[in-house]
């Protein structure tokens, strides 16, 4: 893979106005990387330059940054297979919708939420993140949300159990829990439920398939394909 070092100077201003934060800062050089070694990742910074840009402008902290830093990764490790197209924002820019709009082989068109797990990946705290992003899934389309994590392997987050608990709740009537935390009761929590096709867990500081893990909601309305969710896992996989 190529390196900010060996960028040319078209490729670097690219990285600055992307992330408006100058030439030394790390996310900076880390992007001039990204767009040095692929040219697919370049073309898609490019045609959504001005998301990207005030992405990074609004992100008011660290952490809110590098929410902007994985959702990027996310479409520059998918940009290395061929069969993937993949939009910015596609249902608008500071809407609520899903990060990403990806296309499989020109056919097979899903939605990728990605979100930072900020806090110790317990099945409470999977829950609850799990709940902020159903409101973001499309009803007309299959969801994947990308969960990215810290640590050294994706299996530390149990979205089975997590998911389990969530719909013990909602067949106990617990209108209040939901209510909450966003949900029209359970029944509208069963209705962003429905919506949600896989859940794929990141840990980019694993290797192998440590990296990501994959979890599929069989109760979906519209499943994402097996092939996409497989190709889709192993660009996660891979460094």
């Amino acid at each position: 893979m190529a390196d900010a070092a060996s960028a040319g100077p078209s490729i670097e201003r690219l990285g600055v106005d992307l992330t408006d934060r100058g030439p030394q800062d790390p996310l900076t050089v880390e992007l001039i990387a990204w767009l040095a070694g692929s040219s697919r990742f370049r073309a898609f910074a490019g045609a959504y330059r001005d998301k990207i840009h005030k992405k990074f402008r609004n992100a008011r902290d660290p952490d809110a940054a590098l929410d902007v830093r994985a959702e990027l990764q996310v479409a520059h490790l998918l940009l290395a297979d061929r069969r993937f197209e993949v939009a910015f924002e596609a249902h608008g820019s500071g809407k609520v919708g899903p990060d990403l709009t990806v296309s499989f082989r020109s056919t097979r068109t899903f939605d990728v939420e990605v979100t930072r797990h900020r806090r110790v990946p317990d099945v409470a705290g999977t829950g609850t993140v799990l709940m902020a992003k159903l409101r973001q899934l499309t009803p007309g389309t299959p969801n994947v949300v990308v969960l990215a994590i810290d640590g050294d392997t994706a299996a530390a987050v149990d979205v089975a159990s997590a998911a389990r608990a969530l719909r013990a709740r909602a067949d106990a009537k617990d209108e209040a829990f939901f209510t909450a935390r966003g949900h029209d009761g359970s029944r509208g929590f069963y209705d962003r439920y429905l919506r949600l096709g896989a859940v794929v867990v990141w840990c980019d500081g694993a290797v192998g398939d440590a990296r990501a893990t994959l979890w599929t909601n069989r109760s979906a309305r519209i499943p994402l394909p097996d092939q996409a969710a497989r190709a889709c896992l192993a660009c996660l996989r891979a460094s």
